[in-house]
């Protein structure tokens, strides 16, 4: 049995209305989003001041928090507009704020003073005497810097107040540089990594190249055509539940407010599993049912590593020597209703009648179907869904619900460059 019992929360990134709908669909207990300033991601759809307080009053209506980024390190010329950002968020009825710069604390204690302050990633908490300075100040969370062992994270556990959450990224990209804090992308290509437009080079291939020699270029290690070797691998946390929970960290975050909605309901949902199963046997040696742990690579992902949870990773550095994501299933189909044992869908990829496609429901074990009877939006027979976004349906015995993905096996494994 663990000593920290405490259930946490599971928090997961919505770039998007679409996407903030399917975290909470498929288990999240919060959500963190950006609005369309003072945010670390500039790439999502984010939310403009309508549809925050679209997106806090349906996620509320379903018992689930909303975190407002407000993580960026302005600039002189942007405090101007900072105060009716934090009194959008009042307006809005976000449950915290997540803010790294100090003069953004004292902004938003004079002008958000009812929304709950969290400290983000971006300010590298690596100590208990920080968390509890800022606790001091009147934040109620730290997100600390991913560069912490478990070891230090159950030490800062208990040198912190009880009232104090501990928010960690569990799952999900990893940055090349301390906490964040990167200069590459705005270096190589003025974009401002600590404004939320990191244009990622770390992920791009290198070579060393002789000044004198041009065009010549010189693989970094001994290998074919350059190396990778700024780019991290993604971290997995998965099969480590009972260490988390017993370290102290009472928010379990996802990395990826700029991934896909199909990114976000799968990992929002294994996890949700995870941490549910783990609650029904709370044992230390628990590890979640195979199904589970296969749902991590049935969305796109590099190579996966556990970060610095277990120690600093001197040996590999948690390096992906490749480029690109792995991409071993494709989402075929999303479910728009099911009636009299006939699914109706929309396209999202091709696939053919007779083929077999795996449905995904919600907080369960995914299950094959056979394609029968495939039509057209007209219902005349149809071999494939050969258009975008086409609407079809197809004979299925077991009821689907609306939303449900239905998604199959890629033929050949692919590498897709971002």
């Amino acid at each position: 049995m663990t000593e920290f019992i405490k259930k946490p929360e599971l928090l997961a990134p919505a770039g998007d209305m679409e996407r903030l709908k399917s975290a909470i669909r498929y288990g999240a207990d919060a959500v963190y989003l950006g609005g369309t300033v003072f945010g670390m991601r500039a790439a999502p759809a984010n939310f403009d001041e309508q549809q925050l307080c679209q997106a806090v009053a349906y996620a509320h209506e379903r018992g689930v928090k909303v975190y407002l980024t407000c993580n960026v390190l302005p600039r002189n010329g942007e405090l101007e507009f900072l105060p009716e950002f934090l009194r959008n968020a009042v307006k809005a009825n976000v449950d915290a704020l997540i803010i790294s710069d100090m003069g953004v604390f004292e902004y938003a204690k004079k002008y958000a003073p009812g929304v709950e302050i969290h400290i983000s990633t971006q300010t590298g908490i690596v100590n208990y005497a920080a968390a509890n300075a800022f606790y001091n100040l009147g934040a109620r969370r730290v997100v600390t810097a991913r560069e912490l062992s478990m070891k230090e994270i159950k030490e800062l556990r208990d040198n912190i107040p009880e009232d104090m959450d501990i928010e960690c990224f569990v799952h999900g990209a990893m940055c090349v540089s301390f906490s964040g804090r990167c200069l590459i992308s705005n270096y190589l290509v003025n974009r401002d990594a600590n404004k939320g437009e990191c244009a990622q080079p770390c992920r791009w291939k290198y070579s060393l190249m002789e000044e004198t020699r041009p065009g010549q270029y010189f693989p970094v290690y001994e290998g074919d055509g350059g190396t990778y070797i700024l780019n991290s691998k993604d971290m997995c946390m998965i099969e480590h539940i009972p260490e988390m929970i017993k370290a102290g960290i009472t928010s379990f975050k996802i990395e990826g407010r700029a991934k896909s909605d199909y990114y976000v309901s799968v990992v929002t949902n294994a996890y949700r599993k995870a941490i549910d199963g783990y609650f029904e046997n709370p044992t230390d040696d628990y590890v979640p049912e195979q199904w589970i742990l296969d749902e991590m690579r049935r969305v796109s992902y590099r190579d996966y590593c556990t970060g610095f949870f277990f120690g600093a990773p001197s040996d590999d550095a948690n390096i992906s020597y490749k480029g690109g994501y792995n991409r071993e299933w494709d989402v075929v189909a999303v479910v728009d209703s099911y009636d009299n044992g006939v699914a109706y869908c929309t396209q999202r990829n091709r696939f053919f009648a007779g083929e077999e496609l795996e449905v995904m429901p919600v907080g369960e074990k995914p299950f094959k179907v056979t394609v029968r009877n495939l039509k057209n939006a007209d219902g005349e027979p149809i071999e494939s869904t050969n258009h975008a976004m086409m609407r079809f349906s197809f004979e299925c015995e077991i009821p689907l619900t609306e939303n449900t993905i239905l998604r199959k096996e890629r033929e050949e494994k692919s590498r897709v460059i971002i």
